[in-house]
């Protein structure tokens, strides 16, 4: 009998407010502050390690082949530590042909345009060239290619190099100043 009245108040203390299951007062409290943020989407690129690249006299000035396009090796330049911060991202190449800057029109046998491949590397699987296409009167100097997409965010030093210097038909180049340039885009796919 004894069990049972123990087992009864123990059922009738749990009850009443205030009794054993009562929460104890300390002298230590917790409290819980979610902190958030946010990291926009970035993607930049290095500065180059050449802003200009002159590749000199253009044209054979003896020989065979004299006043038509010489052999003009690659040239290169660095964007190092270029970075996007996020998963697919890729890279976009603009090239301009190298153009006379003169307004007269280019005569028969002449050009006043050389175009080249620009080709980026080390950012995605595959590289990504863009080759000018431009007439022997400068027309259409540009042509853009976008290459694969960087499946992850990278850091990398974007490699560019200028290779494959023609002039439309082979035909003799009309002596000036030419000028072109190459614009390299990373951003997201």
């Amino acid at each position: 009998m004894r069990v049972l009245i123990l087992g009864m108040a123990a059922a009738t203390a749990a009850m009443i407010p205030g009794t054993a299951s009562a929460q104890q007062a300390t002298d230590t409290s917790t409290g819980t502050v979610t902190v958030g943020g946010t990291v926009a989407r970035l993607c930049i690129l290095g500065t180059p390690s050449r802003a200009n690249v002159d590749v000199g006299q253009m044209a054979v000035t003896s020989g065979a082949r004299v006043g038509r396009i010489a052999v003009i090796g690659s040239q290169s330049v660095t964007l190092p530590g270029s970075f996007c911060n996020f998963a697919g991202s890729a890279l976009t190449v603009a090239v301009t042909a190298l153009v006379l800057n003169n307004a007269a029109p280019v005569q028969p046998g002449f050009s006043k345009a050389v175009n080249y491949t620009a080709t980026a590397t080390n950012w995605a699987v595959t590289s990504t060239a863009a080759t000018s296409a431009a007439t022997a009167a400068g027309g259409t100097p540009t042509a853009t290619s976008t290459g694969a997409t960087q499946p992850t965010p990278k850091i990398a030093d974007v490699n560019v190099t200028l290779s494959d210097f023609t002039a439309p038909s082979d035909a003799l180049l009309t002596a000036g100043t030419y000028n072109g340039v190459v614009v390299v885009t990373l951003g997201p796919a």
